[in-house]
């Protein structure tokens, strides 16, 4: 289902930016398929919605996600659907898995920069937008953003910084149903 989701937000997208320079002509059949597309998310929205109201254990978790700040709806139907086991693995495979582990390029005596690497980009753009949000509303991770980029990170690097501890935190909130934000 969240896959159909993606597609239709990836044509609304696209007709979207055809409507910007199309002939006049083709003006009124762009804006009638966006219509449609819309009417369509709409109704692929309430299907996701109403299949994890379905399973209460799935809903359980989808709450479990949301109560960190920085994590919606969005973030925790992608946790759900394409990294199903989170709460399984450990937190280093957790980032790993989402793209956002450190990968040193070291060689003899020369140490180079740490860069992030594979994982799965669909997960990783959603965690991406997360950590946009959980810098400026969750207030730990606020203050780790604004002490990397006092150090002198970039503010690009300091955000994948956050998504790695963002998906961290959930997958031991996935793992462990007592560990609370407060330890």
């Amino acid at each position: 289902m969240y896959d159909r989701r993606q597609q239709l937000i990836n044509l609304q997208t696209r007709e979207s930016n055809r409507l910007e320079t199309a002939m006049p002509t083709m003006r009124k059949h762009l804006e009638e398929s966006l219509t449609f597309l819309k009417k369509q998310l709409i109704e692929i929205n309430k299907m996701i919605v109403n299949h994890i109201a379905a399973d209460s254990e799935m809903q359980k978790k989808i709450d479990r996600l949301k109560s960190v700040k920085g994590v919606g709806d969005q973030t925790a139907n992608v946790v759900l659907a394409y990294m199903p086991e989170l709460g399984q693995i450990e937190d280093k495979q957790a980032a790993a898995l989402l793209g956002v582990a450190p990968y040193s390029k070291d060689s003899g005596k020369h140490t180079g920069y740490r860069s992030t690497k594979g994982g799965r980009h669909h997960v990783r753009s959603i965690f991406y937008m997360a950590a946009i949000a959980a810098a400026r509303f969750n207030p730990i991770l606020r203050t780790f953003y604004q002490r990397l980029v006092t150090q002198g990170k970039k503010p690009k690097v300091a955000l994948i910084a956050i998504a790695r501890k963002l998906v961290v935190l959930l997958n031991r909130m996935l793992k462990n149903p007592n560990f609370s934000l407060a330890s």
